[in-house]
């Protein structure tokens, strides 16, 4: 029999469940969070709270904290399936496609007669099915010969009809890349042969560089640091309107995760590409977890490049994200990396120095931890909520910032309300350049200034501007969209 406490527990916990269901309506997925945690210390043994939640995680990325939270209604109900459901679509947005099978089978099971399950179902096995066989056509590693090596974009004819802008001879001009930015504004396509010229040009220069870069700043000069922009070219173009194009006297640090999610990829890799081939000391372009095979496949950019390009730029970018560094120390004092720090203390810039960087990111070691890591609260360090790498605390920055004489460290990888956030004693800055991320999560983006020689930074927020009517995500693979 219930007290009278439980009844009240009972009770209070949907009215935390109801205020959370109207803040993820308003896409507040923190806020959301946090409302059906409170809901869950109240009565914990409803099924649908930790689905809500998991939910709420998936919209933002936490797709490890996603699979926890669907695990937890399915133990608790095991007939219930939107915790199948829920875990299928964190699993799936991981790249997890086998995985994501076996809940939406256990889906279609407990609901035979609902269209929307076995429409998702299907689209499922049909990712499956994709998956199996390219690992069966694969070829080896040591096997796979460079498609750059294979193209000649002297041999490919312009037309005279092409109206848009040209590259003169072998040098990429500010004159070619402003018409370039301004054919793109006008979503106009660059011809085939220009993108290979900058695409193999930029290789050339990402394969001469080691894997950490050391970028000095002279005394009275300033660099620009920029997180994720994430295919939001007309958001890039807002961002060069308030600070300037890139250029010696002004460069920049685009802190990875250019592409996928936004619908303007190309145009935003293109430009950023060509501002490396037109004076390499001007931007510095950091890899993050989305210039990888696995995500382009989900999230967008592989269906872009296919549809704005061709098959065999897929390829391309595929081998030239793998040559794009892995961090950034500035003037000795500034370290940059796209996601964050280590499981094991210890690690010196050295050892950054030393990864061979010409690769998929792999499933764990440094590698991937710099390119996935996130911050947490509390010191030490925990599991990550994003299912890859793994959360570190303020403790484990102020030991890896001590070992290597740094003062700051800088990273990107989560989208915050203001475009930025300090953290850990004001150690570490999170810098997010994607306003209003996929057109639906309202926050500011932020780009952060840093003047020789104090270094201290100076964070400028902005807000979104208007871009033409394609949706995020336009070029995603269909079955994830359905999610989104």
């Amino acid at each position: 029999m219930e007290t009278k406490n439980e009844n009240s527990d009972v009770l209070h916990a949907e009215e935390f469940k109801n205020q959370a269901n109207e803040a993820f309506k308003g896409h507040k997925y923190s806020n959301a969070i946090d409302l059906y945690t409170k809901a869950i210390e109240l009565n914990s043994n409803n099924a649908v709270y930790w689905a809500n939640r998991a939910f709420a995680h998936t919209k933002l990325e936490e797709y490890g904290s996603a699979i926890l939270d669907a695990s937890k209604a399915i133990e608790i109900d095991s007939r219930y399936s939107k915790g199948y459901y829920r875990r299928g679509a964190a699993y799936l947005a991981m790249g997890k496609f086998k995985d994501a099978l076996k809940d939406f089978q256990q889906v279609k099971r407990f609901s035979p007669n609902d269209p929307d399950a076995t429409r998702k179902l299907r689209e499922c096995e049909k990712a499956v099915m994709k998956l199996k066989f390219e690992e069966a056509i694969s070829v080896p590693v040591a096997e796979r010969r460079s498609i750059a090596e294979s193209i000649d974009f002297h041999t490919i004819e312009v037309e005279p009809q092409y109206s848009g802008a040209r590259i003169e001879g072998e040098e990429v001009s500010l004159d070619f890349v402003k018409t370039m930015m301004e054919d793109f504004k006008n979503q106009k396509t660059l011809h085939k042969r220009y993108a290979y010229q900058i695409v193999l040009q930029t290789r050339q220069i990402l394969l001469a560089l080691p894997s950490l870069i050391d970028i000095s700043v002279p005394n009275g000069k300033h660099i620009t640091v920029c997180g994720d922009v994430h295919g939001q070219f007309y958001d890039l173009l807002n961002i060069f309107e308030l600070n300037g194009l890139p250029s010696e006297e002004n460069p920049y640090l685009f802190n990875g995760d250019f592409v996928d999610r936004g619908s303007f990829s190309v145009e935003i890799i293109l430009t950023l590409f060509a501002f490396k081939c037109m004076c390499p000391s001007s931007i510095y372009l950091a890899r993050g977890n989305h210039e990888s095979k696995s995500m382009n496949k989900i999230y967008g950019f592989e269906g872009e490049v296919r549809s704005k390009l061709s098959e065999k730029f897929v390829d391309l970018f595929a081998e030239v994200f793998c040559y794009l560094p892995l961090a950034h120390v500035i003037n000795g004092k500034v370290f940059v990396v796209h996601g964050g720090l280590f499981s094991v203390d210890g690690v010196k810039l050295s050892d950054i120095r030393a990864i061979d960087r010409f690769c998929e990111p792999p499933e764990e070691g440094l590698m991937c931890e710099l390119l996935w890591s996130d911050p947490q609260p509390l010191p030490g360090r925990g599991p990550s909520k994003r299912g890859v790498g793994l959360s570190f605390g303020g403790d484990v920055t102020k030991r890896f910032l001590q070992d290597n004489n740094l003062e700051l460290l800088v990273r990107s990888h989560e989208v915050k309300d203001e475009g930025y956030e300090v953290e850990h004693d004001g150690k570490l800055i999170t810098v997010f350049s994607a306003p209003n991320y996929c057109d639906q999560m309202g926050n500011k983006g932020a780009f952060i200034r840093f003047e020789a020689p104090d270094m201290k930074p100076n964070i400028v927020t902005f807000s979104a501007v208007p871009h033409p009517d394609v949706k995020p995500m336009a070029y995603a693979n269909n079955f994830l969209r359905m999610f989104n």
